[in-house]
């Protein structure tokens, strides 16, 4: 099952068959890509990441600097710095494709193609990319990538996660977590370890199969679509909401918080404010449900399978009513939940 499903995964991410598996979280495959990319460049020890990443890898980077043995020293850098940063010191390059919040892409080939030059390799976490924007880590020559199957893969909540590693890698690479699915004979249940040949060997445990058979269920709809019709609609979808808003909201503090052209960012927009979580809130309870990032920013996404054109009208009329209105400021939506 992580195999099959990793292959179905790899079509929509421009891998090639046998560098994908279906596996554990995000964060988990952050942890075993940046180490496996560790062992393969033994003699550096920085990361290079992004001021402003999505929070996870961050820490996930954190966490690997106090307990690596190679014992690496990370490096923050705002978004405008990062190509200027890779330098002949660095490691690893560990960056997000499409922004968690402003759905900004960064240029894969170039910073891949930068990172090769000065020595160092790259994973790349996909998350918001996959199924949402254009991917092909194989034309970028990318080396690892992650990402989770519950966003624009529709797995629903609980979805496991994926990891990609390129197959020029798969002969020295190593993992720390090494569990035994990644043993090249699990069911001998002997002592030592052997890992398994190729992509395999980044396997844990068991893969959740109740989470994964929604997802491989998501996948075989989607894989029945080209991928240039659901990227055509999605931008399409993401293009009309934003003239929607510009229409019909306009005077009411909203601000642009994405790039402006749809072929800038992912599958989501996001809009500052600042009543932006009670906003929001007010926006769920009308049955428009997107969500809140910290500070002020509102965010929605779109999905070609299931989101009509005609959705968009409804939620832009229930926006620009709430705002009208200021039925935001009233005091049920301005309890913060746990889950923003």
């Amino acid at each position: 099952m992580p195999a099959r499903i990793g292959d179905k995964i790899a079509t929509l991410i421009g891998a090639a068959k046998g560098e994908v598996v279906v596996c554990d979280s995000t964060s988990v495959n952050l942890y075993k890509a940046v180490s496996g990319a560790l062992s393969l460049n033994p003699s550096r020890k920085k990361i290079i990441s992004e001021a402003g990443n999505f929070p996870t890898d961050l820490y996930i980077l954190d966490g690997i600097s106090r307990f690596a043995a190679s014992n690496p020293t990370i490096e923050i850098q705002p978004r405008e710095n990062i190509i200027e940063a890779i330098d002949t010191d660095t490691a690893v390059v560990v960056l997000t494709h499409v922004h968690y919040v402003s759905g900004e892409i960064f240029p894969m080939q170039e910073i891949t193609r930068k990172a090769h030059e000065m020595g160092a390799l790259i994973v790349w976490d996909l998350s918001h990319s996959v199924g949402a924007a254009h991917t092909d880590l194989n034309e970028a020559q990318a080396d690892f990538a992650v990402g989770c199957g519950y966003k624009h893969l529709n797995g629903g909540p609980g979805a496991p996660a994926f990891l990609f590693a390129a197959q020029r890698h798969h002969l020295g690479l190593q993992q720390p977590l090494s569990g035994w699915f990644s043993h090249k004979n699990p069911f001998e249940f002997v002592d030592d370890y052997l890992p398994a040949d190729g992509i395999a060997k980044m396997l844990t445990g068991t893969t959740g199969v109740l989470g994964a058979s929604a997802l491989e269920a998501s996948l075989d709809v989607m894989l029945e679509t080209k991928t240039t019709e659901r990227l055509a609609k999605t931008s399409k979808l993401s293009t009309i909401f934003q003239e929607l808003v510009e229409d019909h909201c306009s005077g009411f503090d909203l601000t642009l918080a994405s790039p402006a052209l749809a072929s800038e960012r992912g599958a989501h927009i996001s809009y500052r404010h600042p009543h932006a979580y009670p906003i929001m809130q007010n926006l769920i309870k009308r049955g428009v449900i997107g969500d809140f990032r910290s500070p002020d920013y509102i965010r929605l996404g779109f999905s070609p399978l299931f989101m009509s054109f005609e959705n968009l009208f409804d939620a832009v009329q229930i926006l620009a009513e709430i705002l009208t209105t200021k039925s935001y400021l009233s005091s049920e939506f301005k309890t913060q939940n746990a889950v923003t």
